[in-house]
């Protein structure tokens, strides 16, 4: 029996879907009700709904985005640090696995030398190593509760180590998106947006997403961190001429100068642009389509609403 978490929110959604489609017996729990209820009830609903595994899709990104953090810093910093640390504590005493949906936006740009960020490094924006966003900040946290901790590394990066054997999976998202029209998706976004930030960043297909996330529990793959994002990077223009050379919007796109001009007049906190490397996943016989190849097919199956 799984138990899922979240279920009614972006990624919860997609989650509930796949299991329903492969007919995977699931109950559902609310994060909200079980980051203000007490540990007890939470192990005892578990232990009543036979739980034997439990995907966290919980968690407080902001509405519109990430700027809304900074303005309900208590509610974000319960769904993304303190939930996952719950979850971990009472999943640890009652023997049952998880997986838990974390943030690839707990880092910035590359990875030094190039190349994407590693599961095995460090964070990089995050309260540790500001400037970040309260969001990134909470997100990277919320490892660190689940055993992570950085550790020094001789000639590279610091480490991101688990404190002990992992006890389930940690999957990283990054802007997620699919073919429907949706305030969450990053397609809508770049559509609807007045202006627009040239940046480079690792995105994950929001199916491709939930389907290697399960595929990990179904093959047994090894516990632990998971960058899953569709293989390669693109930029926000790149994004902009698929959606202009297969007609789907033909807008005149515009762009802010640089990441000064975008601070100065539309944001009200830093954020992440980031290149994850995804090959872990690979490695453990899980593969996601190339992003450029997911993004063509999103966009050539374009629902508006």
């Amino acid at each position: 029996m799984i138990v899922l978490v979240g279920s009614t929110g972006y990624v919860g959604t997609s989650f509930k879907a796949l299991l329903e489609a492969k007919g995977v017996a699931f109950k559902t729990l609310s994060g909200r009700d079980l980051a203000n209820g007490s540990k007890k009830a939470f192990a005892d609903s578990l232990k009543d709904l036979g739980a034997s595994f439990l995907i966290n899709c919980a968690g407080y990104t902001g509405k519109p985005n990430v700027d809304a953090c900074e303005l309900d810093k208590g509610n974000c910093l319960d769904g993304n640090a303190v939930l996952p640390g719950v979850i971990r504590e009472v999943c640890s005493d009652l023997s049952i696995g998880w997986g838990h949906v974390s943030s690839g936006c707990i880092f910035a740009d590359e990875r030094p030398g190039g190349g994407g960020w590693r599961e095995d490094d460090a964070p990089n924006f995050c309260f540790r190593k500001p400037p970040c966003s309260f969001y990134s900040g909470t997100k990277a946290l919320g490892e660190e509760v689940l055993g992570w901790r950085e550790v020094e590394r001789e000639g590279e990066w610091p480490a991101w180590q688990h404190e002990s054997d992992a006890e389930g999976y940690v999957w990283r998202l990054r802007i997620p998106f699919n073919e429907i029209d949706n305030p969450r998706n990053y397609l809508t976004k770049v559509q609807s947006y007045a202006t627009l930030l040239e940046a480079r960043n690792s995105l994950s297909q929001l199916e491709d997403f939930v389907a290697a996330c399960f595929a990990c529990v179904e093959k047994k793959a090894p516990y632990g961190i998971y960058n899953v994002t569709n293989p390669g990077s693109v930029t926000t223009s790149q994004v902009v001429g698929i959606i202009k050379d297969l007609g789907v919007n033909e807008k005149d796109f515009k762009f802010f100068e640089d990441v000064e001009d975008f601070m100065s007049k539309a944001a009200k906190t830093p954020r992440s642009n980031c290149v994850l490397d995804s090959s872990k996943l690979e490695s453990v016989g899980i593969a996601m389509r190339p992003v450029e190849e997911a993004l063509e097919w999103s966009l050539k199956n374009w629902k508006k609403a």
